[in-house]
């Protein structure tokens, strides 16, 4: 088969779409034909040599994709050959074809085409698993999602809206603020004009978040402490703005709050807070969200995927809303 390769860490052009050994779908497997991968971050890390893949995983990239049931392992009875669907992967996405774990895939949402469904699984399960599982998201309150124009933000505003918060999203421009506004964020801020604490807390009469989903990690460690309610919860899932901060336990003993840092890739397929447990809450409670158009993919653009180093330049260059997905 066919996949992104690469040659040396590096920049986009270290990215080859090349001849590669096909994969066989191991015992409790699927063999999937890809018809779309999505693209995420990680990936631009994992191309700089900065984000290895875990033990045992393909070394291609691609978090993500959707296509078509090609071949079953021994032992896989829930999935048939020719089925449509979508699945969170550990690695091996930009390729032809791609073997997963039975339990980490997904059918293909009512009303979502199958390119679009490959910029699903991941940012609907980390969302999910954050934003709802751990942090316990309810009706009623005030969620803030720092970059409410990535592929995470657009969909934690839907999930967000859908289970009755408020949602406020934090974005670098007045059209992508206008974009988040029309899925449905309440209040937006302009984190290059606006301080975000002062801005949430007085369009929330000092209440502030509830629950703060947060890509920066360290630049922002310490606002985000102070704009939490109280029994508020922080969760981490990025360290775009760094790997540090200072974190003042006064202050998060002071509101009876919590900060939880996590990882979706690196978890173990099953087991409890595995892969296969959160796919399959996803699909219990999150797809019919989809199913019924509450919540939809966003997708910024489509590109073919032996032209993956461009979407990466475009990903890195900003001014993507939403997801790129690489398409066959």
């Amino acid at each position: 088969m066919r996949a992104i390769t690469i040659r040396e860490p590096g920049g986009p052009d270290v990215l080859r779409w090349a001849e590669v050994p096909d994969p066989a779908p191991g015992p409790g497997e699927v063999l999937l034909d890809v018809t779309a991968s999505g693209v995420n971050r990680a990936d631009l890390l994992q191309r700089q040599g900065n984000y290895p893949p875990p033990p045992g995983a393909s070394d291609i990239l691609g978090l993500e994709c959707s296509g078509t049931v090609a071949a079953l392992g021994d032992g896989v009875t829930d999935w048939r050959v020719g089925d449509r669907v979508c699945a969170l992967l550990a690695g091996g996405g930009y390729a032809e074809r791609v073997a997963v774990p039975a339990e980490q895939v997904l059918p293909v949402p009512a009303g979502v085409d199958l390119v679009s469904a490959a910029g699903l699984p991941e940012v609907a399960c980390t969302v999910w698993s954050n934003v709802v599982r751990l942090a316990g998201l309810t009706a009623g309150d005030v969620l803030l999602v720092h970059g409410g124009a990535s592929g995470i933000g657009t969909c934690a505003i839907q999930v967000g809206k859908a289970l009755g918060a408020t949602v406020a999203v934090t974005a670098g421009s007045a059209e992508r603020l206008a974009r988040c506004r029309s899925l449905g964020a309440d209040m937006t801020i302009n984190y290059r004009e606006q301080e975000f604490v002062g801005a949430l807390r007085k369009a929330t009469a000092d209440h502030g978040a509830d629950v703060v989903l947060d890509n920066m990690g360290g630049a922002y460690l310490d606002r985000n402490v102070d704009v939490l309610a109280t029994g508020g919860r922080l969760v981490v899932i990025g360290m775009q703005g760094g790997r540090k901060g200072e974190l003042d336990l006064g202050k998060l003993l002071g509101k009876r709050a919590s900060v939880a840092a996590t990882g979706l890739r690196g978890r173990p397929v099953t087991g409890p807070g595995g892969k296969a447990e959160i796919v399959a809450d996803v699909r219990a409670r999150l797809w019919p969200l989809i199913d019924s158009g509450a919540v939809r993919p966003v997708i910024d653009a489509v590109l073919p995927m032996s032209q993956a180093g461009q979407a990466h330049r475009r990903l890195e260059d900003g001014g993507v809303f939403g997801k790129l997905v690489l398409a066959r």
